[in-house]
């Protein structure tokens, strides 16, 4: 199992980083449509549509994907030395070509309330109530979420590599620290009925993790000079201390209830993962799941702090 997983992590990572170290987002935007497109065809499998229908449903993602490229800006695969000076565009203050397309900053704070309450409605009420919806609104759930994601994901890449890795690092932060907080000092379970070993001193430990991570960021970004501001920078230059360390604490507590909204799927459907495309990993949904909140919401807090 830990060969599979080493070598899984090893082809993966050959895949991804030649896409993150070029500056033009597109062949990253590609290749995250692939994957997204595979979560897609995973969360139609988990919600009671398997077989054609769930190939459908990665059909949808990708078409949703580029039909909202297409909204919002140029296609995709469009390169970006290809277009004229005037194609220059500012995102949260950063210049930055326009190398596709840039989603309007209604479309995150549309999706703040959605991921907010919808979270906290699905894990009030757990998977028996999950599964008494009819097939089509969770689909379109899905497909609305996966779409918002791979936005995200573009809108976030085209910020820098520092913003984007911060981004993934306060996931990981949140994750790790959760886990050996929860080990250690777990006693008051979070969620039972979805994932028994969740505590809530776990998702206090995760949040402690993320505050950690992003005072060492932001000395490391001071110290050697960064082109491009971390997540954590732009925080505490857009709200201050006080209004990063609740904007941080909020997105390591949305990085738990991504996570639990997966589990919970996972748990109606019965299955332990989400499927088996990533050998010793399960699916693509069990890598992005704390990642599909944390995305969008993160460039709404960006929004609103240098609105």
């Amino acid at each position: 199992m830990l060969r599979q997983r080493v070598i899984t992590a090893l082809v993966l990572v050959a895949i991804l980083l030649p896409t993150l170290v070029v500056d033009a987002v597109w062949p990253f935007s590609l290749l995250s449509l692939v994957f997204i497109s595979a979560a897609g065809w995973e969360w139609s499998r988990l919600n009671g549509a398997p077989g054609a229908r769930a190939w459908l449903m990665a059909a949808a993602v990708a078409g949703g994907c580029v039909y909202a490229a297409q909204v919002f800006g140029l296609p995709v695969w469009q390169a970006a030395d290809s277009l004229p000076a005037a194609a220059l565009t500012h995102v949260h203050g950063v210049a930055h070509p326009l190398v596709g397309f840039f989603t309007p900053t209604w479309v995150w704070l549309a999706a703040l309330p959605i991921w907010v309450v919808g979270g906290a409605l699905a894990l009030r009420y757990g998977p028996l109530y999950w599964g008494q919806w009819p097939d089509w609104p969770r689909r379109l759930l899905g497909l609305l979420i996966l779409v918002a994601a791979w936005l995200a994901l573009a809108d976030i890449k085209a910020q820098g590599g520092n913003f984007m890795l911060s981004v993934f690092c306060l996931v990981w932060a949140a994750d790790i620290g959760a886990y050996f907080g929860g080990r250690t000092f777990g006693r008051r379970k979070l969620a039972p009925a979805i994932s028994p070993g969740k505590s809530w001193e776990g998702v206090w430990s995760g949040m402690l993790a993320v505050l950690l991570l992003a005072v060492l960021w932001i000395a490391i970004d001071r110290q050697v000079g960064v082109d491009s501001p971390s997540l954590y920078s732009r925080l505490l230059l857009g709200v201050g201390p006080f209004g990063m360390v609740l904007a941080l604490a909020f997105l390591a507590a949305m990085s738990v209830v991504g996570d639990l909204f997966e589990s919970m799927i996972k748990r109606q459907a019965g299955a332990k993962d989400s499927s088996q495309l990533l050998p010793g990993h399960g699916g693509v949904l069990d890598r992005v799941d704390a990642l599909l909140p944390v995305l969008p919401l993160s460039l709404a807090l960006m929004a609103l702090c240098h609105a």
